[in-house]
């Protein structure tokens, strides 16, 4: 959808997900370290389930949102009348979305029964990155300048996440990509939000100078703003987990320590046998 809520769309599910993602990344990280088998529980299979289902769902309520919405193509991609194609924005992002349910669909088949190989669902995950990307490189052609480059500076954030991603394919369980691709799909969703904002906004006027230099240098500083506050995001997660742990957490050690000196102090001392007594 060319309109605010055709981007506010998108961006939340990104929140959404790079949200999640930073809380379930953070504490796999944390038990695994506290285990000393380095695994984690069974529970959390059941979590990749539910998460690929949620990604189903949502991708499902995506492509309908793009289809039938009331200026939508409907499922019309040609007019045979007329001889041009339909909204094809609106497919470009239905096909977008279909991607991302492909990548839910593996995450279930990987976690489920059937068993897929380990690592398909992250080879899913990323060529759906690159899809929409490849997307949206030649989503912007023939627009305005501020138009094309505030699409531009999304690129960055999509491909560098399907790099990423693919990279998890092989280095799998790696808490410094996982984290890394947690903030570049904050990101993500944020900027998409940026995008409704500055293109579609839905308070009308002012509407921004599409041709002024300016706008373009403060969406760029802008760009950093929200890659910044992606960053804070998963950091204050990660410690919030991390202290939830106190066998984890460095400023509960000392009183961990206190406690077991206290403990070994109030201890009653035990009185020596009987057999002592005999010798």
């Amino acid at each position: 959808m060319a309109n605010f809520r055709g981007h506010a769309l998108p961006g939340s599910f990104f929140i959404l997900f790079g949200l999640w993602w930073s809380v379930k990344y953070s504490l796999k990280h944390h038990i695994r370290k506290l285990n000393k088998s380095g695994q984690v529980h069974h529970s959390f299979e059941r979590l990749e389930l539910i998460e690929g289902s949620v990604k189903v769902a949502f991708s499902i309520i995506g492509i309908l949102a793009e289809q039938f919405v009331p200026d939508g193509p409907h499922l019309h991609l040609y007019n045979q009348e007329q001889h041009h194609w339909m909204y094809l924005m609106n497919w470009q992002h239905s096909t977008m979305y279909l991607f991302f349910g492909i990548s839910g669909a593996m995450d279930i088949l990987t976690y489920s029964p059937a068993k897929a190989p380990v690592g398909l669902d992250r080879l899913t995950l990323a060529i759906a990155l690159f899809v929409e990307g490849f997307l949206f490189y030649f989503h912007v052609s023939n627009r305005p300048m501020l138009d094309q480059h505030i699409h531009s500076l999304l690129l960055t954030a999509i491909f560098g996440g399907a790099v990423n991603t693919f990279i998890e394919v092989f280095l799998r369980d790696n808490i410094i990509l996982e984290l890394f691709r947690v903030t570049l799909a904050l990101l993500q969703g944020t900027w998409f939000w940026q995008i409704g904002f500055v293109l579609y906004p839905p308070w009308g006027e002012p509407v921004w100078d599409e041709k002024d230099h300016s706008n373009m240098m403060f969406i760029t500083m802008c760009f950093c703003w929200h890659y910044a506050t992606a960053i804070l995001i998963t950091s204050v997660n990660y410690i919030l987990i991390h202290c939830l742990y106190p066998d984890a957490c460095p400023w509960t050690w000392n009183y961990a320590r206190l406690d077991g000196q206290n403990e070994l102090s109030t201890r009653p001392k035990e009185r020596p046998s009987l057999l002592v007594y005999n010798l």
